[in-house]
Formats: structure tokens, C-alpha cells, sequence
């Protein structure tokens, strides 16, 4: 509060409302102040003597406008009858007298030297939050890892890798082709979220089967916080109804069947009209091509590539897709470098002879067998040139095997298709489990019997529809898992059935029947009750023992908690079989994978059981080749399974099956590119990379200041475990928090614990409700100024201190982590009232324990009486600024030519050997660099927080 007699005419601020502007004072009387914000349109009317208003005093230097809005610099201010009349100079020189009455109103203090001497004081406390907010901001913009902390994922290093080098081209066009199981939807969604992150892309387009697209809409919103918007035909007709001509146009990240596409030339126009950053198509090796006839499908893909800078391509395995489709997918990415089929098998073959040509190297006795043999020395000659193996072959011994790698690492460089297809296969991946099948052999029910033996072999594979109603008294299935399950209590089970129907039935007998803790989960329930049987399953202690899934169990989710698998019934695809089995079998599974299949003796299942067991191998392993497998045998299985009595057709079909997989497998083998591989996962890289990534998230720091950001905030919290909060909002909140919903959030601190419980939301550096509140906090006012006392023996009362914050200030998009360069989130000094800086001896952190906080009312009357003195250290201090920002600039312009550098270097270097590193992105390294440099030189040091301290006794 101000001493100050209110005069009509006068201007001052609220305090409380910044927002109004400034108002003038219209009648003083009666102890009671009435304000009208002309701004705002609002009048306010005030309690005289504890007003939340501070008097508005513009000072010499300081730059204002008149109601017109015309601009000039004060040069005097006068007092005449208690109100100010200012003197200044325009744009053009000439003086100019301006009333504070006709001051413009609608002027906001953001400066924190203007909301300073304005009387808009924060608290002590916000001034700390920011200041750590840019410290961590800092810390997380400028690491390596920056864009890939938020997933929800497990730490799997051929990911993180694969995400980290797409994530540092200009354009990502590049085949995810890793096997089954290894993640490539994850390895797809943390390049969007590295590149949406960094600001390196706005508008994603995802292209799926129409099976997948409720997949990839839960995946992406689940792992790494990206809401889609799933457009179908008939989202598509209700925006253009809405007044959009484009529904393409209606969101920045939109997932789409490929039947939209297909079906429709105006849709496929659409997408085309709409510009995308990132294409990504899943499923690829569906799209059909051959020279003579591309599908349809394949050129819509084509298209959308062509106008797309960056795209994403999952499919399978390349050798299941043949030379030929193979071919099909680099033509996507890059039709430029491969124009031709001919051509590409040409130049495949020299491939394979380099690859054929490393092998040795990669054997342990790869040192020794180098060293001795002159033929594969001349064979390397011609790959690497005489002088790379001569320097090899004169090193130490003891340096050799380290030197040998770099070779390896040049060689790989030299493969085609390295920089655009990744592969990973479980061979080269560790931390798979074992699987082990336990057949379950039980009576056929008497009620089965009684049915046409001629209902097709499906309907044989799902007996409950077939009994009928009363099928769970009559199912020796359900009998023997009863039994299973409470001799077996402390163990988690999940069990997949084919249908909702069949899974709802049995969950309700076991858990009110047989008094045996379960959840069910399947189609027909909401997303909502889905993640919550599915987190009640998940629960150790108290959680259900059992959860039965209708088939959606084994899409996208992850049950790895648990190692028991019950195949209620079986699928009669290979890729499904996988798919149940694979909720369990992942990276990361502490125990043997137990897969029990209950099935008839003599019947349909047990044929379906033995094929996939004695034929494929599939419970075992997974089979690379089943789909193919599937195919060739799919009319022999069937007539096997209408004929579950003739052994012998079984017989001839299971040996028939396993000999032509062994030959598969050997071809595979045969053709396994080691130089791929390598170049797929980098492991060293890929290990610093983690460890980045766990140093930079540091879960016990984000912790403690996240429930400082949200509690300063207002947020309501409550404890949810050792690493878990529970937030509402609260009733008196600074603002509205982006991401915080009506309902309030539930969030864990812990990768752990997020991966087994996907309905509690993962809190890391880059989760939107943290980062949004930390802007608001570092691009705003909030937490700018602040008035506080110390007692400190060493300084004499009276002696007033200025903690001043600068941020070093880059005018560069944010792609380009000019952070990774910056030495410091800012720059801080402590001075005194000579203007000589103490913040080498009094610490920000030391210095925050010893202060003291002081009300408004006190801090404002503080600043006025100390105006003069506060204005001349601010000038110290910027001169101070000033002359340590030429050390900044040229230290971060060193660091960065010199990585860039070696950078180019080593592009410049491998595209003379590889036509896949194109002159255009050499070029485009070399102007980002030119602008990284400018924005750098042309860095500013702009004052961010200001903390007056006046040391007392």
C-alpha cells in the first residue's frame, strides 16, 4: 500500500489485476478510492488504506505513449497539484509535454525492472521457481537427449539409437524394418516426439490398416502424450458440414485408415493439399508392387512421399518382402537413387560381398586373422584404400582391436541402404526370456458330440459357441483353470480368448463363482475402464490375479509383470499366435514366459497346437517366417482340421511344414546382412545415449521441483506412493494449467511404474503439464521481481544488495538447440551499492537460505525510497552484462564450429563413398551451421529476474 493522497487525474496499477492497465483515479472520498480502468472498461472502487495499487512514476530514460499511441523518451518529470506532467522527446526529436492523464491505458509491465518500480512484486518463492525453471530448462533443451525423455517406454538402446540418428537429419526418410517384437512403432513414435519436441516438425500424418488405427491412436496418446485426431469418411463429411473445405486442415496430427485414401480420388487430394512435415505408413510391405503394375494403394503412398520432406516406412522383415518389394520400399523413400530394379540388384550384390567380406572381422579372433592374412588384406585395400590398413597394421598390438572397429564402423559406412533401412533382429537384440510351452491335454465335452461335424474348423476352435449358453459348466477348459489358478494364487496369469463374449462369461464365473480375483478386458469397454482393469491387474498386492482379454488383449499393451500365458483358445494365424504371446515375451522380462494351452485330446485345437508347436516352432521362438508359411500350407491345415482323426495327414503336413521353414531360416541366414546390422544400433553411441537420457530426466530433482511448480501454482496435491501425485485444481490458482483436466491427474515419477500402469500418467522434463507451467513461468512475468531482507554479519545494515538474473537471448528456431552450445541457462550478479559483484562469494543457493521474505506494502515502500540507488546498480549491472557477453558468444561459436565441424567432416567424408548422402544434405548441414553462427554472434544478454535485499540488523 502507498501513502500517497489519491488526486483524480492521477495514474496508478493494480496490483492483484495487472491486466486493467492503467488506471486514473476518479474520486477519492470516504476512505474509499474509486479507479476506471479505461483499457479494460472497468471500474474498481477501493478501501482507501489498504488499496492493492501502486502509484505509476515514470522515470528519466524510460519510453511511454499518449493516448494516440505515439512514442517518445522521458527527459524530465514534473509534479504540478500532486499529479505528473512528463517531458520528453519524440521519434523526430521534437519536445513533447505529456499529462499522465493522457498516458495510454493499455500498457503491461512485463520488464522486470518496470514491474519493479510499478509495485508488482512477486513473492520470494516465485522468484526462486523461476529461476530454477531456466536452469532445468537449460539443462533439458541443451542435452543430447532433448525430445526423447518423455516417452513411456522401456530404455531399449537399438531405439533410442534408431530415434536419436533420424532425429538429427533435416528430413527422416528412412525404412523401420526391425523383427517382430523389437518395437518399431516405438522406434516411429519417438522420432515424432523428438521432432514435435524440438519444434523440427508441426503436422504429422500416420497412414494404417483400418485394424490399427484405435492402435496407434492409444499408443501415441499413451507413450508419448501426441493426441491424433482419427479422421475417417465420415469425419471427413461431418468437418466439411462444419465449414472446413479441407478436413486434412482441421489438425496438426491426424492418423487415417488407408482405405480413406484408397477409396476416395477427392480424399487422397486432400491429403496431398494439406503439407505434412512426416508421412509415416505402417504395415508397408502391403503395398503391392511390381514394374509393370504398382497398386493402387502403393501409388497413393507414392504420392503423399513425394510431397512429404519426411517419411517413415514399417514393415517387415526385408527378406519376406523379396529383392523385388524390397525395392519397392527405397523407391518410396528416395525414387532418385533407385530408379531401377536391375540396378539395385546389382549393386546388392556387390553389398553382399562386402558383407560377406567383414564377417571375419566381427569374429573374435578378428585381430589375429586380420594381421595374417594378405588376401583379406588386399580384398579391405580396395574398400578402404592402402593407407587406412597400413596405419592399422603398424599400431601396437594393444591398439588394434579398438582401431579394428573404426575400420568396421568405415566399412559399414559403404552400405547402400545403411543411413535408410534399420533392422534389428532378436539374434543381435539381448534380454529376450525363454518361452515354454505346457500343453494341457483334456476330455472332450459329451455336449460336442452332439453337433454337425461339418461346421467349419474355425468354429471347431471356439467350442463355448457351439455349446452354447451354458457352456461354462459343460468346458473342461474353464474347469482346469480353475483348478490352475487357485493352486497356483500367487502367480499373475493372463488369458487371451478370441471373443468379448467368451472373455466376459469367464471372468464373471471366476470371479463370482470360484471367489478368484479378476478383471476382464475387451473391446466393448471405454478407454477409461480398459486402463483401469488393466491397472487393477497390475496391482501386486491387492490386484486381480487373473485378467482375461478378449483378442484386443494382445494389441499395444504390455503385461510383462506377468509370465503366465492361457491361450483359452488358439488363432489360426502365425502373426497372431505372436502377437498374444508377445504381451508377455519383451525386452525387459525377468522370468521364463509359461505359455499353457488347454486343448482337446483328438480335437481341432490340439492339430492347430501341434502344427504351430512341431511344424513352426513358435512357441519356442518366434518364427520370422509363419505369415509365409501360413500361406503355402493354409489349404492342407484346414482339411487337417476337418479332419482332426487322420494322423497321418497331420504327419505329412507337420514334416512338410518344418522342412520348408528349415529352408526358409537357412536362406535367411544365408542372407543375413551383418553390415546392416551393425549400423542399425551403434551400441557405445547408444549406451551414452541412455545414459544421457537418465542423467537428464533425474527423477528425484524433477520430483522436488515439480511439486514446487504445482504448489506455487495452486495445485491441489496428494501423495500417490514414493513416486506418485495425485493433482486437482485448486480453487486459488495463478492460472489455468495447460493439461491439468477438471478431474485432476494422476502421475507417477517412475519409468517403472508407468510401463505397468498405463491409466497412470508418466511425469518427465518433457510431459506437456510441466513444460506448459514452466513457461508460463519463464516466458512471462511471474516470479521477475521480488524485494527481500538478509542478516548478514560480514555486511552493514543498511547496505542494499541487487541479485540480478540476465538470459542470454538467440533469435534461432528452436530445432536448432542453440542450448547444446550456450555455456549457462543465465548469467548472475550480486551487487552492491559500488556496483562490484559478489555472487562469486555469496552463492544463489546459500544466498536463498539466508533471506528473509518482507510484505508488499513494506517491499514497495522499499523500492521507492531506494529508487535512485536501484537505478544506478541496474546500469552497473547491464554494463557489467555487457562486457561478459562477447566471452559468452565466442565460447559457444567455438564449441559449436568445433562439433559441426567433425560433423561435416565425416558427412563430407562418407558421402564420397556412399550416393546416399546426397550433395543437397551437405548443403543444408552447411547453411544450418551459417545460421546456428549468426543467431550465436548475434545473441543478447536481456535482463530476466530482478531481487532487491536490503541487509538488516
Amino acid at each position: 500500500m502507498s501513502q500517497t493522497p489519491f488526486v483524480p487525474g492521477q495514474r496508478w496499477i493494480s496490483n492483484s489485476e495487472a491486466e486493467l492497465g492503467l488506471g486514473i483515479v476518479v474520486e477519492f472520498a470516504n476512505r474509499r478510492v474509486e479507479i476506471r480502468f479505461p483499457a479494460a472498461e472497468e471500474t474498481r472502487t477501493y478501501a482507501a488504506d489498504n488499496a492493492p495499487l501502486s502509484r505509476v512514476a515514470y522515470e528519466p530514460g524510460d519510453r511511454v505513449c499518449n493516448l494516440l499511441g505515439d512514442e517518445m523518451e522521458v527527459v524530465e518529470r514534473i509534479e504540478h497539484n500532486q499529479c505528473f506532467i512528463y517531458r520528453g522527446v519524440d521519434e523526430s526529436g521534437e519536445e513533447v509535454i505529456l499529462p499522465e492523464l493522457e498516458l495510454d491505458s493499455a500498457v503491461h509491465f512485463s520488464r522486470p525492472q518496470e514491474r519493479l518500480f510499478a509495485g508488482q512484486l512477486d513473492r520470494n518463492s516465485l522468484f526462486k521457481l523461476r529461476v530454477a525453471a531456466l536452469e532445468h530448462q537449460h539443462r533439458v533443451h541443451g542435452s543430447d537427449a532433448y525430445g526423447l525423455l518423455g516417452a513411456r517406454v522401456q530404455l531399449l538402446p537399438h531405439q533410442f539409437y534408431i530415434a536419436s540418428e533420424l532425429s538429427q537429419r533435416s528430413a527422416p526418410r528412412a525404412l523401420l524394418a526391425d523383427e517382430v517384437g523389437l518395437g518399431k512403432t516405438i522406434e516411429a513414435g519417438l522420432v515424432l516426439h523428438q521432432r514435435l519436441t524440438s519444434g523440427r516438425a508441426s503436422r504429422v500424418l500416420v497412414v494404417v490398416p483400418d485394424t490399427l488405427v484405435h492402435q496407434w491412436l492409444v499408443e501415441m496418446l499413451r507413450r508419448f502424450n501426441l493426441r491424433f485426431t482419427v479422421l475417417d469418411e465420415a469425419r471427413c463429411i461431418d468437418i466439411e458440414e462444419s465449414g472446413h473445405e479441407n478436413p486434412f486442415d482441421s489438425s496438426q496430427l491426424v492418423i487415417c485408415p488407408l482405405s480413406l485414401l484408397t477409396r476416395s480420388d477427392q480424399r487422397q487430394a486432400q491429403a496431398e493439399a494439406a503439407g505434412w512435415d512426416i508421412l509415416v505408413v505402417d504395415e508397408a510391405h502391403h503395398l503391392g508392387w511390381s514394374e509393370e503394375a504398382p497398386s493402387h494403394a502403393y501409388r497413393c503412398i507414392e504420392s503423399l512421399a513425394e510431397h512429404t520432406p519426411g517419411v517413415l516406412l514399417l514393415t517387415a522383415t526385408p527378406e519376406q518382402l523379396g529383392p523385388e518389394g524390397h525395392f519397392a520400399r527405397l523407391r518410396l523413400l528416395d525414387p532418385a537413387r533407385y530408379p531401377d530394379l536391375q540396378q539395385f540388384l546389382e549393386e546388392e550384390q556387390r553389398y553382399m560381398q562386402l558383407n560377406h567380406l567383414i564377417e571375419p572381422l566381427l569374429e573374435e579372433s578378428g585381430v589375429e586373422r586380420l594381421a595374417a592374412d594378405a588376401q583379406l588384406q588386399s580384398a579391405l585395400r580396395d574398400y578402404l584404400g592402402d593407407d587406412a590398413l597400413e596405419t592399422w597394421l603398424r599400431l601396437p598390438q594393444e591398439q588394434q582391436p579398438e582401431a579394428l572397429d573404426e575400420l568396421i564402423r568405415r566399412l559399414v559406412d559403404l552400405q547402400g541402404t545403411g543411413r535408410v533401412l534399420f533392422r534389428n533382429t532378436r539374434d543381435t537384440v539381448a534380454g529376450f526370456p525363454e518361452r515354454v510351452l505346457q500343453q494341457e491335454p483334456l476330455e472332450m465335452p459329451p455336449e460336442l458330440a452332439l453337433f454337425d461335424e461339418e461346421l467349419p474348423p474355425e468354429a471347431w476352435l471356439h467350442p463355448e459357441k457351439i455349446i452354447g449358453d451354458d457352456w461354462i459348466e459343460a468346458d473342461t477348459r474353464v474347469e482346469w483353470l480353475v483348478d490352475w489358478l487357485k493352486e497356483n494364487r500367487s502367480e499373475k496369469v493372463l488369458v487371451i480368448c478370441a471373443h468379448a463374449a467368451t472373455a466376459v462369461a469367464l471372468e464373471d464365473h471366476l470371479n463370482l463363482r470360484e471367489g478368484i480375483r479378476s478383471a476382464v478386458f475387451h473391446e466393448g469397454m471405454s478407454l477409461v475402464n480398459r486402463d483401469r482393469a488393466a491397472a487393477y491387474f497390475a496391482e501386486e498386492e491387492l490386484g486381480a490375479q487373473v485378467l482375461v482379454c478378449s483378442e484386443i488383449g494382445s494389441e499395444g499393451r504390455n503385461f510383462q509383470f506377468a509370465h503366465h500365458l492361457v491361450l483359452f483358445d488358439l488363432p489360426l494365424t502365425p502373426d497372431l499366435l505372436e502377437q498374444r504371446i508377445g504381451r508377455l515375451d519383451r525386452i525387459g522380462q525377468r522370468e521364463q514366459v509359461v505359455i499353457h494351452a488347454p486343448v482337446y485330446e483328438g480335437g481341432t485345437s490340439e492339430v492347430l497346437l501341434r502344427w504351430y508347436d512341431e511344424g513352426l516352432d513358435a512357441f519356442s521362438r518366434v518364427c520370422a517366417v509363419g505369415d509365409t508359411l501360413y500361406r503355402k500350407f493354409a489349404p492342407r491345415l484346414l482339411e487337417c482340421l476337418r479332419q482332426p482323426e487322420e494322423e497321418a495327414l497331420l504327419e505329412a503336413l507337420i514334416a512338410d511344414t518344418r522342412h520348408e521353414r528349415e529352408n526358409l531360416e537357412l536362406d535367411l541366414s544365408r542372407g543375413r546382412d551383418r553390415l546392416l546390422e551393425i549400423s542399425s544400433c551403434h551400441p557405445v553411441k547408444a549406451h551414452a545415449l541412455l545414459e544421457q537420457v537418465t542423467d537428464t530426466e533425474s527423477s528425484q530433482h524433477l520430483q522436488a521441483f515439480a511439486e514446487k511448480l504445482f504448489d506455487r501454482f495452486g495445485v491441489d496435491i496428494q501423495p500417490h506412493g514414493p513416486d506418485g501425485l495425485v493433482l486437482h485444481p485448486g480453487e486459488h490458482m495463478l492460472c489455468q494449467l495447460p493439461g491439468l483436466p477438471d478431474e485432476g491427474v494422476t502421475l507417477t515419477f517412475s519409468r517403472e511404474r508407468a510401463l505397468a500402469r498405463e491409466d497412470i500418467q508418466f511425469m518427465s522434463w518433457e510431459h506437456p503439464l510441466l513444460t506448459g507451467a514452466m513457461e508460463l513461468i519463464t516466458q512471462g512475468e511471474l516470479g521477475n521481481c521480488t524485494v527481500c531482507t538478509l542478516k548478514l554479519p560480514p555486511l552493514q545494515a543498511g547496505t542494499l544488495l541487487l541479485e540480478l538474473v540476465y538470459e542470454l537471448n538467440c533469435a534461432a528456431p528452436r530445432y536448432l538447440q542453440l542450448e547444446r552450445y550456450i555455456p549457462a541457462a543465465s548469467v548472475r550478479q550480486l551487487l552492491d551499492p559500488e556496483g562490484r559483484d559478489l555472487s562469486g562469494a555469496l552463492g544463489h543457493e546459500p544466498l536463498n537460505k539466508l533471506l528473509q521474505t518482507v510484505s508488499r506494502a513494506t517491499g514497495q515502500k522499499m523500492v521507492r525510497l531506494a529508487r535512485e540507488q536501484i537505478v544506478e546498480q541496474l546500469k552497473a549491472g547491464q554494463a557489467a552484462a555487457d562486457g561478459t557477453l562477447a566471452k559468452l558468444r565466442d565460447e559457444a561459436v567455438a564449441q559449436l564450429e568445433s562439433e559441426r565441424g567433425r560433423e561435416y567432416e565425416r558427412l563430407e567424408s562418407l558421402a564420397a563413398r556412399n550416393p546416399l548422402v546426397k550433395p543437397e544434405e551437405l548443403e543444408t548441414f552447411r547453411t544450418e551451421t551459417r545460421a546456428m553462427r549468426d543467431a550465436l554472434m548475434g545473441a543478447e544478454l536481456r535482463l530476466d529476474a530482478i531481487r532487491v535485499i536490503l541487509v538488516r540488523e
